[in-house]
Order: C-alpha cells, then sequence, then structure tokens
C-alpha cells in the first residue's frame, strides 16, 4: 500500500520506523497534513499516518485513493470520523501503548507535589544547605501515600494500573466510571460527589466526552479537600482552567499536577500560565503518552493496523 506517515517530529526522532516503512510504499514528513499541501501528498496515498492534524473535507477530497488513516494515538476527535465514513474511509487507532508510561508519569507528578520536590530541590541547589549546620530540612512536612484515600476518575486500562499501584503503595482506591458504567469489580466505585468529598488524592483518566467536558469545574473543585492533589493526564478541557486557578490560588485544594491542557501547547492568555511560581502547581508538556517504549510500541502497532488492513483483516477501526 501506499503510504504517507506525517507529523514524524511528534513521536520522536529518537525511535525507529523501520516497520512502518517496511508495511508498503512509505513516505514520511516531518509536519502535518493541511489543506494546502494534501493535493500534494496525498495524490495517491492509500494510507495516511497521523497524530493531530486536523482532517477536513478538503482533505479528504485531495486524497481520491484513502482508505484508511491511522492514527499514532488513541485519541481520534481531530481525524473527523464522520466525514472520513462518508468519503469511504476508515480510521484506526492504537490502543494500551501508553498505558504503562502514563501511570509512571501520573506518579511522578504526585510524588513531585506530595513530598515537595521543587521547595527541597531548589534549596539545596541555592547553596543554602550547604550552608546551615542541620543534616536535613523540614520546613515544608509532606504525607505518605499509604493510608490515603485515592480516587481516580475512568476506570479503563490506565485507570486500573493507576489503581494497582496507589494499591501497593498502601492506598485505598475509590473510582467514578466516567461513562456512567463499569464492570470493575476490584475496587469501590462511588459517585463523582463521594469521590470529590473523600480523596486525597484525585487523578483523571478519562476521554474527553460530552459527559467529562470541564467534569472538574468550580462546582467540583469547591467539593474537594483543601488539602487534595488534583492529576490530571487525561485530557485537557475535562478540567476547566479558569477554575482550577481561582481554586490554587484561594487554596481550595491542596496542588495540582497537569500534562494536558485544552489548548496546546499552553497560551499566555491560559490563566495556568500565571502558576509557574507555585510550589504546589507541576505542568509538563503533554509527554505522560512518551516513553521511549510507549513510541516504539506506537509506530509498531500502526504498522500492524496498516499490514492487517491490507491483508483484509482490519483491526483498531473506530467506530461511531
Amino acid at each position: 500500500m501506499k503510504i504517507v506517515a506525517c507529523e514524524i517530529d511528534s513521536v520522536g526522532n529518537d525511535i525507529k520506523y523501520d516497520s512502518l516503512a517496511n508495511a508498503g510504499e512509505t513516505v514520511f514528513y516531518t509536519d502535518k497534513v493541511t489543506e494546502d499541501n494534501a493535493t500534494e501528498r496525498l495524490k495517491d496515498a492509500e494510507v495516511l499516518c497521523i497524530n493531530k492534524s486536523q482532517i477536513t473535507d478538503k482533505i479528504l477530497d485531495a486524497a481520491p485513493n484513502l482508505k484508511l488513516i491511522c492514527m499514532f494515538a488513541t485519541g481520534f476527535d481531530n481525524a473527523n470520523v464522520k466525514a472520513c465514513k462518508a468519503h469511504g474511509v476508515d480510521v484506526a487507532n492504537v490502543k494500551g501503548y501508553s498505558t504503562d508510561s502514563v501511570a509512571q508519569h501520573t506518579f511522578a507528578l504526585l510524588f513531585y507535589l506530595l513530598e515537595k520536590l521543587r521547595h527541597y530541590d531548589d534549596f539545596v541547589k541555592s547553596g543554602d544547605y550547604g550552608n546551615q549546620e542541620h543534616f536535613c530540612l523540614l520546613d515544608q512536612p509532606f504525607h505518605e501515600l499509604a493510608g490515603q484515600t485515592y480516587g481516580i476518575i475512568g476506570m479503563g486500562n490506565i485507570g486500573r494500573k493507576v489503581a494497582q499501584i496507589a494499591t501497593a503503595f498502601g492506598a485505598h482506591v475509590i473510582f467514578y466510571a466516567s461513562s456512567g458504567h463499569s464492570d470493575c469489580t476490584d475496587y469501590e466505585q462511588v459517585s463523582l460527589d463521594e469521590l470529590l468529598t473523600r480523596s486525597d488524592v484525585i487523578s483523571l483518566h478519562c476521554p474527553l466526552t460530552d459527559r467529562t467536558f470541564h467534569l472538574i469545574d468550580e462546582d467540583a473543585l469547591s467539593k474537594m479537600k483543601n488539602t487534595a492533589i488534583l492529576i490530571n493526564v487525561a485530557r485537557g478541557a475535562v478540567i476547566d482552567d479558569d477554575a482550577l486557578y481561582k481554586a490554587i490560588t484561594t487554596g481550595m485544594i491542596g496542588a495540582a499536577g497537569i500534562d494536558v491542557l485544552a489548548k496546546e501547547p499552553i497560551s499566555q492568555d491560559n490563566p495556568l500560565s500565571k502558576l509557574y511560581g507555585y510550589d504546589n502547581v507541576a505542568i509538563t508538556p503533554h509527554m505522560a503518552w512518551a516513553s521511549v517504549e510507549a513510541r516504539s510500541r506506537c509506530v509498531e502497532e500502526v504498522a500492524e493496523n496498516i499490514q492487517s488492513y491490507a491483508n483484509g483483516t482490519p483491526r483498531n477501526i473506530v467506530t461511531i
């Protein structure tokens, strides 16, 4: 099959693409496919691989031979599945490749905030530690995760992995099914209000849907403990940024670790950009999914999606 793979820079130049190159006659591009370059790039393409490119009717019209769009991701909102279906184009995503990576980053953010690591790291690097008489510094106390209540919103593959790790640290896990239903019986399932009021830590692992858009708004934040830590490694728009800014600056909650934003990269008008000096806020650049291993698995899975499609046994096709 004739394959056009765009946005390679967004997946990384430090991993191998041999499996994708061997899946067909493949042309690689570092940037997005757009309405301006689609006619040139896609005139013969049967498969298009993308990450964040916004697929429009004009792009699809410029690709008369296109049969399949493969996402370098689990999410597929930008693929415009309805328009693709109308043009006879299937969309395939990649599931489960980033579970370990996202779960790991969840706890990287959590422990950075829980143990006040920015404060203590800055203290040592400033030279102040070397100039004091005591062997340690305890001016900002921290607590153990063991014995705390860990609330999870979205009990999919990543949510379950996080639950396993939190349990291993001795936390009691409760969860809210963001879809409205879950068959998970390994952990205590509760309502959203109960999760908000009971949890010492809350991490978000749900997709962005009509149900979850601004799920964490001012009302939700007001129900949380003023010592609670909120972690978002799901989708940015699950949280109302204005409400989170208010919650942090007024002490409504204890801390926040954010890896995803509604608009990326972060813009100057995002209120969270005013929190860079806060020790109780950690913002990372949408990197939770992106361990070397996870990105390598992602490329391998995309190649498998293409080969399976070519063999008449399509896999991971998105249905709506």
